[in-house]
């Protein structure tokens, strides 16, 4: 069977179709995942026994597959009567799995900062939600703005997996065209092709990004 070029034009706008489902998947995943990384973070860093707890969650999400979330979240949850709409699984999954990895990040943002600034601080008589929101978080940022954007582009690729929760993303859509058609080759290559321009235009982002914040922080 050959490649039908034409086919594969007609598959593009079905798939197109979903790229605002797929975009506002990745971007909410995204907060979802930097609201609760840099949360075990900042508990991670409390030196007691919720500490340790924090940094047992961080190290058992890392060490955990991102379908195995999913799969609990929408499979299992069910029979304990808890039912989540599949969308709400798949961004509730996402933010999970990528939260171990961004609360190293944030980890390594923050020890790149001074330690003479948070004793400033408490010199000043800051409390610790100031210190974080008004002294460690800018600096922070300024030092993770790569790597963050970077993460960004990895949620992205990994929206795919929601497939397999029937989330309508551009990977599920094109597969409902094969599936519908028996043609995989043209609404898959569609697809990977829709994800490679979407994930080069988010990489010149994070690049532009990076140089401003580097342009910034030499003034």
């Amino acid at each position: 069977m050959s490649y039908d070029f034409a086919f594969a034009l007609t598959t593009i706008p079905i798939i197109t179709g979903v790229i605002g489902t797929t975009l506002g998947v990745a971007l909410a995943s995204c907060v979802g995942a930097v609201a609760l990384g840099f949360t075990l973070e900042i508990t991670r860093r409390t030196g007691r026994a919720l500490g340790w707890v924090s940094r047992f969650i961080v190290d058992f999400i890392r060490s955990t597959p991102v379908l195995a979330w999913l799969y609990v979240l929408y499979f299992i949850l069910p029979f304990y009567g808890i039912r989540l709409p599949a969308l709400v699984v798949g961004v509730l999954g996402l933010s999970v799995y990528f939260s171990g990895y961004l609360a190293e990040v944030f980890k390594a943002g923050i020890d790149a900062i001074p330690k003479g600034q948070q004793e400033a601080a408490v010199a000043l008589g800051l409390s610790r939600l100031d210190t974080v929101a008004f002294v460690l978080a800018p600096q922070m940022l300024r030092n993770i703005a790569a790597p963050l954007g970077n993460y960004f582009v990895s949620i992205l690729k990994a929206t795919p997996y929601l497939a397999v929760i029937a989330v309508p993303e551009m990977l599920g859509r094109a597969f409902d065209i094969a599936s519908d058609t028996y043609r995989y080759a043209e609404p898959l290559t569609v697809a990977g092709l829709l994800f490679l321009a979407l994930a080069l235009v988010a990489a010149h982002a994070v690049k532009r990004l990076e140089d401003r914040m580097f342009r910034s922080s030499r003034r």
